[in-house]
């Protein structure tokens, strides 16, 4: 049996191309980036280098990067090390990543997002508190793929004197990002979501944000982050974003127009269904389906024995008995979250996954809906 990966979102494989660049630095150049020694200045040199890069990617200053474990500790890092003691404002849409960092704040507002899974800037305005230090609103939802307006609310966050945080982890790679022209003082990326290896990421940093450590020991990363660099980790994020920067505007056409294609063969054969988010702009490989009647973890089981991957929302909460907070957050009710699938797209997929993809759905849904004693 074919197996199709459709859950991009939730992790992407390791390219070749970024599996090449980053064995040399397991084999030979092994040395501790902060050794004085040959070995220690050979891999200070590769860090270096993959730091510039991963910079230029996000339109920074290298020194305005600080490379981290991934996503979640770069968003714990921008929380806890810039609005400690203090009143956080996020989105009632975001990762989990950030909602549980914030909660460690002394205060936290969430704003809602509308009915398309977009928050609305006056909002963010009208949540400002005289005791507020951090705004956090990602750019684009993992489960919606819904882009939100991050300028607007990085430019009320200016007017304010506030930093304000990006979780860029669903962005990066499918758009481009200028994180000093979005006007952002702080904003994350995940290795993994961009075909390097788990457990690299980096967060952007303008220069003169005030940014307390959360992980202390050594004077790591200009004192930002203790702990020995992962070099390797930072040379495969490198080589991804390098990889990004020259295919990513042709690879998101190519990947867009899959999506398109999927979302217009299942709204046409399959009725009662429906797109979540479809009047939001959004990322190009994302798209979440709602199919009246069933209960997704019965359709992807099913969707997985029949060889293709998906998911019902963040693969950081699966097997959570709630539906999805971000579905929730739209104004779904809880029957509705729960009927909802994503699927996003990567480079492995092709327009005969896509057909054979929408065939399966097809043939499930129709079989749940028989068994389900709701859909009429």
């Amino acid at each position: 049996m074919h197996r199709y990966y459709f859950d991009h979102n939730a992790t992407t494989p390791v390219s070749p191309e970024v599996l090449e660049a980053m064995l040399p630095l397991l084999s030979d150049v092994y040395g501790n980036a902060s050794s004085v020694h040959h070995f220690g200045q050979m891999a200070r040199q590769r860090l270096d280098q993959a730091r510039a890069s991963v910079a230029r990617f996000l339109g920074a200053a290298p020194e305005e990067i600080v490379f981290t474990s991934g996503g979640t500790e770069s968003d714990n890092l921008a929380l806890l090390g810039a609005g400690r003691g203090g009143h956080a404002i996020v989105s009632a849409i975001e990762h989990p990543a950030v909602l549980a960092a914030a909660e460690q704040l002394s205060a936290v507002t969430k704003v809602p997002a509308d009915s398309r899974g977009v928050v609305d800037p006056q909002d963010v305005r009208r949540a400002l508190r005289p005791d507020t230090k951090i705004i956090s609103v990602m750019h684009a939802n993992n489960e919606t793929g819904a882009i939100q307006p991050v300028e607007e609310i990085a430019r009320i966050g200016a007017e304010a004197g506030i930093p304000v945080h990006v979780d860029g982890v669903q962005v990066a790679g499918r758009m481009p990002v200028d994180a000093p022209r979005l006007g952002v003082a702080m904003y994350t990326i995940s290795g993994h979501k961009l075909y390097a290896p788990k457990g690299v990421g980096a967060l952007y940093v303008r220069k003169g944000t005030p940014l307390r450590a959360i992980l202390h020991g050594g004077k790591h990363e200009r004192g930002r982050r203790g702990g020995t660099e992962n070099v390797a980790g930072a040379v495969a994020l490198e080589r991804a974003v390098e990889w990004m920067m020259e295919h990513g505007a042709q690879e998101a056409a190519r990947v867009a127009a899959l999506r398109d294609r999927l979302e217009q063969q299942v709204l046409a054969r399959i009725p009662d269904t429906h797109v979540n988010s479809a009047g939001a702009a959004r990322v190009a490989n994302t798209t979440n389906l709602r199919f009246d009647g069933i209960d997704s973890d019965a359709l992807l089981i099913a969707l997985d024995l029949k060889g293709f991957a998906v998911s019902s929302g963040a693969a950081c909460s699966s097997g959570a008995p709630e539906p999805s907070h971000v579905l929730l957050a739209m104004g779904l009710t809880r029957e509705q979250a729960r009927s909802s699938i994503r699927c996003s797209l990567g480079r492995s997929n092709t327009v005969e996954q896509v057909d054979a993809l929408t065939a399966a759905l097809v043939d499930c849904v129709a079989h749940l809906r028989k068994l389900s004693p709701v859909y009429a």
